[in-house]
Formats: C-alpha cells, sequence, structure tokens
C-alpha cells in the first residue's frame, strides 16, 4: 500500500471543490425544495382568504415576462423605429428595450409580500398614526367581478400611501405599484419588487423606453393583475388635490374591447393625514429658487427624525402625528363606462380616444374628491386661516371647528368625528400644531404664526375642495 503526497495547496483546492458539488447537488436543492414547500403553503392559505386571488401572471417566471414583453409586436415595431432614428444596429435598439424590461418588471414573491412586506407595512403604519378606515365595511371589493383587473386609484399626499394602502387590503388583494426612482437603491429595490411592485422613470422622454412601459402595463392589466395608481402622477406639494394624468390611464384603455376583454374597476381611494411626514419637503419644492438639499443633509436629517421619534412612546408618537385616514369609495366599471357611452377605446383614434380618457379620468378623480378623509388637522388648520390675523382661545377656535363639522356632514363630507369624542380630538390637532410651533400663544389666546403661513395653507389644501361646497338638505 503505497502513500500518495499532495501538497497543501492541492489538497485545500480538491475540499473546496468537494464542498462546491455537496453544495450545488445536495444542500442547495433540497433547499430550493424546502422554500417552495414553503412558498406553496402560503399562496394556497392566502388564496383560500382573499377576494381577488394572486394571478398566474405574477408567478410566471420573470425571464419569460422579459422575453415576452421585448419580442411583443409593438416593442418590437418600436425597436425598429429607435434604430432608424438613432442610425444604430438593430441589435443595440433590441438590448435596451432587454435592459429598460428588465428594469420595469416586477420579481413579485408571495412569501416576502404576506409574510415580511406585510407585517412591516402594518406595524410601520401603526407605530407612527392611529390608522381609520372608512367605507370599507361595505365591501366593495368582495364585490366586485372576481375575474376583473382592479386597479385602485388613489390621491397622493406622502410616501407613506404605500405602506398604508397595501396592509388594508392585504386581506383582500396583492397589490403591483408603479415606483419612482427614489426606491432604485440597494437593497431596497429587491424588496420593493418582491413585492410586486414596478419602476417607472418619471417624465421620461425615450419613446422606447415609453412603448416598453406602456406594453407592460397593459400586458399585466389583461392578465387581470391588481394594480395602484396615483392618478395625480406625483405627490402633492401645496396638499391641494392635482389634476390628473392620463398616462397610465390610457395604457391600460387603448387595447380594450369590452365586449371581449375582461373588466376593469377602477375604486377610487381617498388618503389624508394629521401630519405629512415630509411636507415641509414637498411645500420648499414650489419655492424654485430654493437650494437642492445635499445627500448628507437629507440622511442627517432622516437618521435624526427617526432617532428622535423612535425615543418617544406611542401615544407620544399618536400626539405628534394623529391620524392617518383611508376612505374606499364606489367602484367604476371600464366595461360599464363603453357601453354607457358606445365606444370602444380600441377603435378609437388617439386624439378622440383620449378625450373618452380624460372624461373617465375626471368621473374617477371626482370620485376620490368625495371620499378624502376631512380629519382633525385639516379643520382646525382650515379655521386657524379663517382667523389669520385674530387671537383666539381654544374654546373658540373648537366652537368654529364644530360648526365647520356640522356644515361638512349636511354637504356629505366623509367626516368621521363623533359628538363625545370631538373636543378631545380637536385638542390633540390642537396640540400638533402648537408642537411643531406652528401656532403662537398670548394670555391663553392663539393664532397661525404667519411665517408659517404655506404649511398651514398646506393641510387647509386637503379639504379645499369642499370650500364652496353647498350645503345639501
Amino acid at each position: 500500500m503505497e502513500t500518495i503526497t499532495l501538497p497543501y495547496w492541492m489538497f485545500i483546492l480538491l475540499v473546496v471543490f468537494a464542498a462546491i458539488m455537496v453544495l450545488d447537488r445536495i444542500l442547495l436543492p433540497s433547499m430550493r425544495w424546502y422554500l417552495k414547500r414553503r412558498v406553496n403553503r402560503v399562496i394556497e392559505e392566502i388564496n383560500t382568504r382573499l377576494d381577488i386571488e394572486i394571478r398566474p401572471f405574477q408567478f410566471t417566471r420573470r425571464q419569460a415576462l422579459i422575453d415576452q414583453l421585448v419580442f411583443d409586436e409593438k416593442v418590437i415595431d418600436a425597436i425598429k423605429v429607435y434604430a432608424d432614428e438613432k442610425k444604430m444596429p438593430h441589435a443595440i435598439a433590441q438590448a435596451k428595450a432587454h435592459k429598460y424590461a428588465a428594469e420595469i418588471i416586477p420579481a413579485f414573491n408571495a412569501y416576502i409580500y404576506f409574510r415580511i412586506g406585510y407585517w412591516l407595512a402594518k406595524k410601520m403604519a401603526r407605530l407612527v398614526y392611529r390608522v381609520r378606515v372608512g367605507f370599507y365595511d361595505r365591501d366593495k371589493i368582495s364585490k366586485s367581478d372576481s375575474n376583473a383587473s382592479v386597479v385602485f386609484v388613489m390621491n397622493h399626499r406622502s410616501n407613506m400611501d404605500y405602506v398604508l394602502v397595501s396592509f388594508l387590503v392585504a386581506e383582500k388583494t396583492t397589490l403591483s405599484y408603479a415606483v419612482g426612482e427614489w426606491a432604485r437603491i440597494w437593497p431596497l429595490q429587491t424588496l420593493i419588487k418582491s413585492m410586486g411592485a414596478f419602476f417607472v422613470r418619471r417624465n421620461s422622454g425615450n419613446a422606447l423606453y415609453r412603448k416598453v412601459l406602456e406594453r407592460y402595463v397593459n400586458m399585466s392589466t389583461r392578465a387581470g393583475v391588481c394594480q395602484a395608481v396615483f392618478l395625480e402622477g406625483g405627490l402633492t406639494r401645496d396638499g391641494a388635490l392635482r389634476e390628473p394624468r392620463l398616462g397610465f390611464l390610457d395604457y391600460m384603455l387603448r387595447d380594450y374591447h369590452p365586449h371581449n376583454d375582461r373588466d376593469i374597476v377602477f375604486i377610487p381611494v381617498g388618503i389624508n393625514y394629521d401630519r405629512v411626514i415630509e411636507d415641509r419637503s414637498l411645500i420648499r419644492r414650489l419655492d424654485k429658487n430654493a437650494k437642492k438639499r445635499s445627500g448628507w443633509f437629507i440622511l442627517k436629517t432622516t437618521v435624526a427624525f427617526i432617532a428622535k421619534n423612535a425615543a418617544l412612546s406611542r401615544k407620544n408618537r399618536w400626539r405628534r402625528f394623529g391620524y392617518a385616514s383611508v376612505n374606499f369609495g364606489e367602484p367604476v366599471s371600464a366595461k360599464e363606462y363603453c357601453e354607457a357611452n358606445q365606444i370602444d377605446f380600441s377603435s378609437l383614434d388617439k386624439e378622440d380616444r383620449f378625450v373618452w380618457v380624460e372624461s373617465l379620468a375626471g368621473a374617477i378623480m371626482k370620485n376620490i374628491t368625495r371620499v378624502v378623509p376631512v380629519v382633525p388637522n385639516a379643520l382646525m388648520s382650515e379655521v386657524l386661516l379663517k382667523n389669520r390675523r385674530v387671537w383666539r382661545s381654544e374654546l373658540e377656535l373648537k366652537a368654529e371647528c364644530c360648526e365647520r363639522i356640522s356644515q361638512l356632514q349636511k354637504a356629505g363630507a366623509p367626516i368621521d368625528i363623533s359628538s363625545s369624542a370631538v373636543e378631545s380630538v380637536l385638542g390633540s390637532a390642537m396640540d400638533i400644531l402648537i408642537g411643531r410651533g406652528l401656532v403662537e400663544e398670548k394670555n391663553n389666546l392663539f393664532r397661525m404664526k404667519e411665517s408659517e403661513l404655506d404649511i398651514i395653507n398646506y393641510y387647509a389644501n386637503s379639504i379645499v375642495h369642499w370650500r364652496d361646497t353647498p350645503v345639501t338638505n
């Protein structure tokens, strides 16, 4: 029997190769089988209680969806046009389309969505706000056609909107969001893509990119994927509702055949907060002369804000941030809209189609304005603005708020403040404004600080659409 002597480096190399083979052939397949089994259990459990089941499209391999999108007939035509315009080889233009598709298409994972994302969203929302939901008990989602493509159409006040609505509808369905460039940072982008969100380059003038995005939105809508869309196109900066942007609605409807395709049901969602975390940053964007904040300043401010609020008790956080309220409005059916107006979006030219898309967007936006919650801070801000140069006692301010509540209730505004709790609720709203230094005090009398006009106006503007509404009997 002979002894074979090996150098240490060769022995270590053989051990490493053996470990890799064991990992690749035994451990990794076992791990994949175990994880897949757990994911399938989650899916089976969740689909039994969801009103709208997770669509097969969402479980399709991501690479297959990318290939399907890149080789879509209309994308291929767009690639040819783009290559001719830019005088580049067809293969390079196709590679760009493939890059855009890979950037846009999510990597939905049901386990991450329901076991991690839902838990994080719920904890985060309830950690900061007192969450209130209105009109939800009418089961509007449950009564919608289970085969329809459901689209939640919302006003956009804060980046917390994503978190708030996701956890509120998690018992009903999954949501696919369009998110901006802010989410494309590691490791956040991996988590967001796993939760079914897709990235969108805002205001991109690239025709090829817009065509790839259009075909993905159309493809997912036709597959019945439940989506969430901010009809205003971006965050409100002055607090008031913005004019609707038509791009996403047009993407969903331009090839829509009401007689053959599944229905598209738009559910209006109104969101409002006693305090929007990024309010001052949004207002600052209105000032064209304001200097851009450095990345270091943003990071430093964010960390300080999180640390300061993490040190507060839950009760004190609620006092500082108050209520976050969500209302769900009356659904609007695309099929019924087409039948009522005797139109077929797929047969209209661009000009005529946009006229009807704009009309539909206006109807949805009107439904959204009707369900934007009237929160205590908005009421108090409105009253303070009205008395901006007059000193008032807290009792007088509350009395004016109560009178305004009565007017709004008669006008049919979505306000949910009981008579027994109104004094404490308005007192908390006043505490938020005083605590933020937006109100000045003298001899137990109060008025808004003139230097804080923009921020007070921001909150009052959230219900400005009710300002001139006539009171109904």
